[in-house]
């Protein structure tokens, strides 16, 4: 196995019930994910790591592989998702008796994702450089110039503190939002580590546009608005 992508998708979620498979312009939200996944000839292997059912049904039906359920203790609200990346590789690892090159996963969560977005994301994998390739957006605030924190005393200050007055926002250090869109990794480093910021960590820059990640009923309308906008011009 060379490269083989995985898509965790629990039942369980707190702000939209059901999102993964609720219908968006269509098709199940999940189905995004599986179709962006087989879109790409690099991955060999396209795996849903779920705890439910239904959602293992729906994943079949569009083409991925569900060799396992997920124990539920993985798929808990406050379940760190890198212990189901730990799960799946050592599924791998018992049933093939080795672990993949590259691991790579795609969130179900980021539907309006490219298959450009993917292969970008490989090509700085493989540069040899990195053990995480995460994807990342222009950030609607920066905590330079205008977030703030609330002080002990009640009043508020900005979140980082400079030597000097930040008066324009182009002044301000340059600040990224962590999307959802593709996580690559090297499956050696998963194992051995618990978080993805303790090794090195190239990112790949996308578009705003198709950087939505859905947890609200808002994400979800706002997903919806786009690819319904896409679908008329195309």
């Amino acid at each position: 196995m060379k490269t083989v992508a995985f898509i965790f998708a629990r039942s369980g979620s707190k702000g939209l019930p059901k999102k993964n498979t609720k219908l968006l312009a269509g098709k199940p939200l999940i189905a995004y994910s599986i179709e962006h996944a087989l879109s790409v000839k690099r991955i060999e292997r396209v795996i849903v790591s779920t705890d439910s059912d239904e959602i293992a049904q729906i994943a079949s039906n569009f083409g991925a592989e569900i060799p396992y359920l997920r124990p539920i203790e993985l798929a808990l609200d406050d379940t760190p998702e890198i212990l189901a990346w730990k799960h799946g590789l050592e599924f791998l690892q018992a049933t093939s008796g080795s672990l993949p090159e590259v691991m790579v996963s795609l969130p179900p969560t980021a539907p309006l994702r490219s298959r450009e977005d993917i292969e970008n994301c490989l090509d700085e994998f493989y540069k040899k450089e990195a053990d995480v390739v995460i994807t990342v957006t222009d950030a609607h605030r920066n905590p330079y110039f205008n977030m703030v924190k609330t002080n002990v005393d009640g009043n508020v200050n900005l979140v980082n503190h400079t030597d000097s007055t930040i008066t324009r926002r182009q002044d301000a250090p340059q600040i990224y939002d962590v999307t959802t869109l593709c996580y690559v990794a090297r499956p050696e480093f998963v194992m051995k580590h618990n978080s993805i910021f303790e090794g090195r960590v190239k990112a790949v820059h996308v578009p705003v546009e198709r950087s939505i990640d859905i947890d609200s009923l808002l994400d979800f309308e706002i997903a919806e608005f786009l690819l319904n906008k896409q679908r008329d011009f195309s």
